[in-house]
């Protein structure tokens, strides 16, 4: 699986009643609040037929250690 290209970082001003409900939906869906924007940005974006590519995922989990025979 190839690296996750860098994210793109921005200032993003929002009304604190909207924040407070994305920070809800997120907790309920165990993500972080960063993750559920740009998850409810994807669906919107799917709603109105922009078609995206599939997010790289970053790798999760313990990196393999590859073992030598000596």
């Amino acid at each position: 699986m190839p690296d996750a290209p860098p994210k793109k970082a921005f200032p993003l001003r929002l009304d604190p009643a909207l924040h407070a409900a994305i920070e809800r939906s997120a907790a309920g869906d165990l993500r972080s609040v960063n993750a559920q924007v740009e998850c409810l940005l994807r669906e919107a974006l799917g709603r109105r037929g922009v078609k995206l590519s599939e997010p790289v995922r970053a790798k999760r989990g313990r990196p393999v250690v590859k073992t030598e025979d000596m």
